[in-house]
């Protein structure tokens, strides 16, 4: 396919490389159009979210392991919501849990993983100068900023935050009066959320546009790396599936403001019948999940993506399989579309359709494992080198597996009628989805830390926090499957009135340690990122000894990316260890003509192909000098 050639104009760029140097520190920090700018900033962000979103996880384990323990320790920090007598308040339990499920999935997994990598990785791997709209881009960010504004102001109004779920099932979130966290909280969680769909949209249309339109001169589609198929692909699915939450928040908010009815009918509250006739709720759960699993992906796929490349480094080995990665992708991001409701199996779905989404679930388990078993193999007999990058990339390996075993199971209608408002589901989702993206997300900061802040982070702190983030995801949601199985309903306050669960006090309590000791375990990530910002060693220009564009540039690389002409590709991203090759790496930018000694027979044919793109350059030159 033929590429855009963004790199002719390069007197152009070198005026604008050495206007950078003129920016203010508003232009240059805070309304940045540098896409590696506009990255630190989602990263920075995301990051404070997932305090506040673990710490609020934190809060309401206490709850949960701790049912009779006085938390007036806590009322400093959530004032009211402390009852007198050290209680935490049972509405506020349920705002916590919405919260947290809120802020984990869109604020972090969504914004903070795709916002920082696509926005780092994309112009660097494909070698373009910068996005396709460096206004969009910004805006982009900024409207993820808003959002976090007004969900995080949300947190400290009088009647408390949103409190309906994560999810925000109507009737409960279609009606202020419903109870506390259904007033204001809730209106504010609408508000930012049409915020941050806006910020996704504009985010996922400028990703699609830079990799389709500003590769450099010989970045076909199948040189690309996988971190690029991934994020591309993740931006496809982002474009295709927000405008269905925001239709679902928007019908909400009409029928929350505007006495419309699209999902209430035949509504009563403390026995007065409300006007509301025709509406259903199953309609929102339609359009909540037709986003809600695509959105399983959204998250998962970047953190797959990174997976593979850290992996096929640090394993000094191709990747196995590179077509297959990519074809198993594709089908991930169809399959992702037809099988939103396995999550209403117990909706009053009609079995007959229900196993129709059984069987498409059931399906979505082949590319997964296909991925599955091309990680493995591209492990085996790797002479591998394990820093805290591939420890996370191994690690979002094993919880992937795990967590997928699992979902086997919930794809079985029959199985998932029994599990689903049980710990079970708790705990497949938060491997599948929560720990595997986490590991994708703490991976991809330890790799590309070097290039984001041409330092290092301290290897040993690296290890520490993997070995404990590590043995405390295991400690935490391991457990949970075997008291989901025995009946632990999820969402409940408290358990002490269940004789039923009484037998499972001290595994819940174990579960609420291990929790707060894995959030605190992140403080050492926290010390390690920011120490380093300042203090870590210098790095290397390509410290892992990578083949991919974005080691070609200086060591922080200015606006632009190259500071003179964006280099030209020749090969696939994955030469590592070529029989006959001096060094157990070939970058994409040497070309098959200088390494006769290590080339197949099929490379050898790429040599004239070569000859034609320099033919083609001189030509380009010759004609700019007239």
């Amino acid at each position: 396919m033929a590429t855009t050639e963004a790199h002719i104009d390069v007197h152009a760029h070198d005026d604008h490389h050495d206007d950078h140097h003129e920016q203010s520190f508003i232009s240059k920090y805070i309304f940045s159009m540098d896409h590696k700018m506009i990255a630190k900033q989602y990263l920075i962000t995301g990051i404070i979210w997932a305090i506040i979103g673990a710490a609020l996880s934190a809060i309401f384990r206490l709850q949960l392991g701790f049912p009779e323990a006085d938390l007036g320790w806590l009322r400093p920090i959530l004032g009211k919501w402390i009852s007198a007598e050290g209680a935490l308040d049972p509405e506020f339990y349920l705002a916590l849990v919405t919260m947290h499920g809120t802020i984990m999935v869109f604020f972090v997994l969504t914004a903070g993983l795709s916002g920082t990598f696509s926005n780092f990785l994309i112009p660097l791997q494909i070698g373009a100068r910068d996005m396709a709209s460096g206004f969009m881009n910004m805006l982009s960010y900024w409207f993820f900023f808003i959002a976090s504004v007004i969900m995080l102001i949300s947190l400290f109004i009088e009647t408390g935050p949103a409190s309906g779920g994560w999810v925000v099932y109507p009737p409960l979130s279609a009606l202020p009066q419903a109870m506390s966290g259904s007033g204001l909280g809730m209106t504010m969680w609408l508000v930012a959320m049409v915020f941050f769909i806006a910020s996704s949209l504009l985010g996922g249309i400028n990703y699609v546009s830079t990799v389709i339109n500003l590769r450099t001169k010989g970045m076909t589609f199948s040189r690309l790396p996988l971190t690029i198929w991934a994020f591309f692909l993740t931006a496809v699915i982002g474009i295709l599936s927000f405008p269905v939450l925001f239709a679902a928040a928007l019908l909400l908010v009409f029928d929350r403001s505007f006495g419309t009815s699209f999902y209430l009918s035949e509504i009563y509250i403390h026995g007065e019948a409300l006007p509301n006739v025709g509406g259903s709720p199953i309609l929102y759960q339609h359009l909540f999940w037709f986003l809600g699993h695509p959105e399983v992906y959204i998250v998962l796929l970047p953190a797959l993506g990174i997976t593979s490349e850290i992996i096929a480094t640090n394993s000094r080995k191709p990747i196995f399989g590179y077509k297959a990665m990519i074809i198993s992708m594709m089908g991930i991001t169809f399959l992702s579309f037809i099988v939103w409701a396995h999550h209403m199996f117990v909706s009053g779905l009609n079995p007959f359709l229900g196993s129709i989404f059984m069987f498409l679930t059931l399906i979505i388990a082949v590319p997964s494992a296909v991925k599955v078993f091309n990680y493995l193999t591209t492990l085996w007999k790797g002479n591998i080198i394990f820093t805290p990058a591939m420890l996370f990339s191994i690690g979002l390996v094993s919880v992937f597996i795990s967590g997928g075993i699992t979902g086997i199971f919930l794809g079985n209608s029959a199985i998932d009628i029994q599990l689903h408002d049980t710990y079970f589901v708790v705990a497949h989702f938060h491997l599948v989805m929560g720990a595997a993206s986490s590991f994708g997300l703490l991976a991809g900061v330890y790799h590309w830390f070097p290039k984001m802040f041409g330092r290092m982070m301290d290897t040993k702190l690296g290890y520490i926090h993997f070995w404990l983030t590590f043995i405390g995801i295991y400690s935490v949601f391991f457990p949970m499957h075997y008291i989901g199985i025995a009946g632990f309903p999820r969402r409940y306050y408290s358990f002490t009135n269940f004789d039923a669960f009484s037998g499972f006090t001290d595994l819940n309590m174990f579960i609420s340690i291990a929790a707060i000791a894995t959030f605190i375990g992140q403080f050492i990530f926290l010390f390690n990122f920011f120490y380093s910002i300042f203090r870590g060693r210098k790095a290397p220009a390509n410290p892992w000894n990578s083949t991919t564009l974005e080691w070609t540039t200086p060591r922080v690389p200015g606006h632009g990316n190259w500071p003179g002409e964006i280099p030209k590709v020749y090969r696939w991203p994955y030469d590592y260890s070529k029989p006959g090759a001096e060094e157990d790496f070939i970058p994409q930018t040497v070309p098959f003509s200088q390494t006769m000694e290590s080339n197949l027979p099929h490379e050898n044919d790429e040599i004239a192909l070569e000859k034609e793109m320099e033919a083609e350059e001189i030509v380009v030159v010759d004609a700019n000098k007239h």
